[in-house]
């Protein structure tokens, strides 16, 4: 029910006030199957079927063995393209991904977030804690992002139909 952009529009005050109130659709069946698919793929995103992106590797000729690039996490939505270092980009990424946001945010963009370089501001931390690479994580980090990329368009489609439900006939 609180995916429902028509719901969320429509008590937007209320939302930011107190406990959202959950109506009573006539269609009660549909909005349960709506909700269940929901959960399933919010909590259960780990096994979700990942999106069939496309990997782009170039490596850099010049850069010295053994080391890594530098980790850039961009993502291009004109493009529909995510360059994760200077040597990989994902590509094949539907414009509709971009659509599903975590705040003011799309949920591509908030993973990328989540894992990129920080140097921790406290001098101690850092130099006994910042063990943190991205290259370590880059191919776990792609798989993520297949599987991000799958809920997000789903959650789209689904908010969607929520959409363009006729309610014309409905009381609330």
């Amino acid at each position: 029910m609180l995916h429902d952009p028509v719901y969320r529009e429509k008590y937007a005050l209320n939302l930011k006030r107190e406990f959202p109130r959950i109506p009573f659709y006539p269609d009660f069946a549909q909005w349960v199957a709506w909700g269940e698919a929901l959960m399933a793929m919010h909590i259960g995103y780990e096994q979700v079927e990942p999106w069939l992106v496309e990997r782009i590797d170039t490596p850099q000729p010049k850069r010295a063995p053994g080391t890594h690039p530098k980790p850039v996490l961009k993502s291009n939505v004109a493009a529909g393209n995510v360059v994760l270092d200077a040597d990989t980009q994902i590509t094949g990424i539907p414009s509709q991904a971009w659509n599903y946001r975590l705040g003011n945010r799309s949920a591509i963009d908030w993973v990328l977030d989540q894992h990129k370089e920080k140097k921790p501001r406290d001098p101690t931390i850092a130099a006994k804690f910042n063990t943190y690479r991205f290259a370590d994580y880059k191919e776990s980090m792609i798989d993520l992002l297949a599987r991000v990329v799958r809920v997000s368009v789903d959650t789209v489609a689904i908010t969607a139909a929520m959409q363009a439900l006729d309610r014309s006939d409905w009381t609330e």
